[in-house]
């Protein structure tokens, strides 16, 4: 199969859980595949969790979740080495880490080294314990939450570590209608809490993993969108509305992310549109705005904006 006609299995499978997170759902498959992690930030309720859960079955992957909060250690996360009295040894016990899909529940909640615990298993596909380190699963793909509203009790995370996420996804309310058929689903019986019950089937394997990841690795990129990126990254650098623009990782997400986003639509070439498409998910995390521009009422999307208008689209 090719990575749109797996695409178009996977949307409908998470149609018969997820109502109105189409997009959303878009950009997490696009950084899985893209070898990536997401950043998602929404108020309680907008299905964070059951959207990591039905990724993690659709593609027959284990899933594992993390609350984080204050008193978590990094060995809560990555494990520890016990001793065993039989066999008078230590042995590791594996940590929630050792997974496909985690979910990093409420992120920001945690201190900084519970946070960093997560950098070497995002970054390197490997934890290291006691000076051993050990490789995670082939296909490793890190959720993290964080709630927009409740500030207090929290620890904002650093640039560095928002550096690491491939996408920052934000989740809002759903509108009316969307809301009126997520209850008329629960009328009918639909429980979250019992994915299992609702008919799922797993659509990807490692080997349908592989292949799309080498139908995704032939998309073709023209230098005028090489460019284009670029551009983009260095028109952030000189922005007057920015105290820092976005990293060289920020243009290796729009050109990874793009790769995956036209294979998914059917194309073996990126466009212009794939990069603006991305753009917003990719950039939000990685700028800090001047505080003149908060003033104004500016955020991040708003400034992303303005960047994309300030670059001469290619031909």
């Amino acid at each position: 199969m090719t990575v749109k006609e797996v695409y178009e299995q996977l949307r409908t499978e998470a149609s018969r859980v997820l109502v109105g997170q189409e997009e959303a759902f878009e950009l997490l498959l696009v950084s899985m595949l893209g070898g990536g992690h997401v950043l998602i930030e929404g108020v309680p309720g907008t299905a964070k969790t059951l959207m990591a859960k039905t990724l993690a079955i659709l593609i027959g992957g284990c899933f594992e979740r993390v609350q984080f909060t204050p008193d978590l250690m990094p060995s809560d996360i990555v494990g520890t080495n016990v001793y065993d009295m039989g066999s008078g040894q230590f042995r590791l016990r594996q940590g929630p880490v050792f997974t496909n899909v985690l979910l990093a529940d409420e992120i920001n909640r945690a201190p900084a080294k519970t946070q960093s615990a997560l950098l070497e298993a995002m970054e390197e596909r490997q934890v290291t314990i006691d000076g051993a380190r050990y490789p995670l699963p082939p296909v490793y793909f890190v959720v993290a939450t964080q709630n927009p509203i409740e500030y207090e009790g929290t620890y904002p995370l650093p640039e560095a570590q928002l550096d690491r996420f491939f996408f920052k996804v934000l989740l809002g309310h759903a509108p009316q209608e969307v809301e009126n058929e997520i209850l008329r689903r629960y009328q009918g019986g639909f429980d979250a809490r019992r994915l299992e019950e609702m008919g799922l089937r797993a659509v990807l394997d490692q080997e349908a993993f592989a292949r799309c990841g080498r139908e995704i690795a032939d998309v073709g990129v023209d230098d005028g969108i090489v460019n284009y990126i670029t551009s983009i990254a260095q028109q952030s650098r000189r922005s007057s509305d920015l105290v820092l623009g976005a990293s060289a990782r920020a243009s290796i997400t729009l050109l990874l992310g793009s790769k995956v986003l036209a294979a998914l639509r059917g194309r073996s070439y990126v466009i212009p549109d794939d990069v603006k498409y991305l753009a917003p998910a990719a950039y939000r995390h990685r700028l800090i705005l001047r505080p003149e521009a908060e003033i104004e009422g500016l955020d991040a999307d708003t400034v992303v904006d303005k960047l994309l208008a300030g670059v001469a689209v290619p031909r």
